[in-house]
């Protein structure tokens, strides 16, 4: 049984049967000396203004940051009293849960039923005997997996590959769409714009 709790049961026995404190203390099992205890009331006046000091300073620092910074001021205060303050003053932060992504259900890549219908595109690198790095644009037909082309260069860019769908045009007509990736060649302004302009 709690010690506060045979407290409490001495202090009504003394109060309804007129016993003696020693006598009931007796009766409940509990210690003269705890029975006159008193807890002492902590003074946390100054934990209070350092943590509003430092969190005034540092509205975005959390709990271990400030305790770390309340010991290096010299301050040998336990970690949980602290804490206790701390959350006392409600200067924890709120911490933001991650959105979950609600599950997604990808669709099945129909294939084209004639060639020039559609085209998948997409870039590989690799690096030459003298550890030159280069990059290719490879373009195949999704029909019969016919490869359209490749252009190698050490760079890319959006504007680059633009000029070399419409020489592929030239020999085989743009096709009705085409599948890429999220890649940024492909989602910036350039090859956007050019899909536009030139896609059915």
């Amino acid at each position: 049984m709690p010690t506060t709790a045979r407290k409490t049961w001495a202090q009504q026995l003394q109060q309804n049967h007129s016993v003696t404190i020693a006598m009931s203390c007796a009766i409940v099992g509990l210690s003269r000396c705890a029975y006159y205890y008193q807890p002492k009331l902590q003074d946390d006046s100054v934990i209070v203004s350092v943590l509003n000091a430092i969190t005034d300073r540092h509205l975005r620092w959390g709990f271990p940051k400030c305790f770390n910074r309340i010991r290096k001021l010299g301050y040998k205060w336990n970690h949980k009293r602290v804490y206790r303050v701390y959350c006392e003053l409600k200067l924890n932060l709120k911490t933001k849960r991650k959105q979950r992504i609600p599950p997604r259900e990808p669709e099945k890549l129909l294939a084209p039923n004639k060639q020039g219908e559609c085209w998948s595109m997409d870039f590989m690198s690799d690096s030459s005997r003298n550890q030159r790095r280069f990059r290719t644009f490879n373009v195949i037909d999704d029909f019969n997996r016919e490869a359209l082309g490749i252009d190698i260069a050490v760079s890319l860019p959006a504007g680059r590959i633009t000029r070399y769908l419409d020489k592929l045009d030239e020999y085989h007509g743009y096709p009705l769409k085409i599948r890429v990736d999220n890649g940024p060649e492909f989602t910036g302004k350039t090859f956007t714009n050019w899909g536009l302009n030139h896609m059915i």
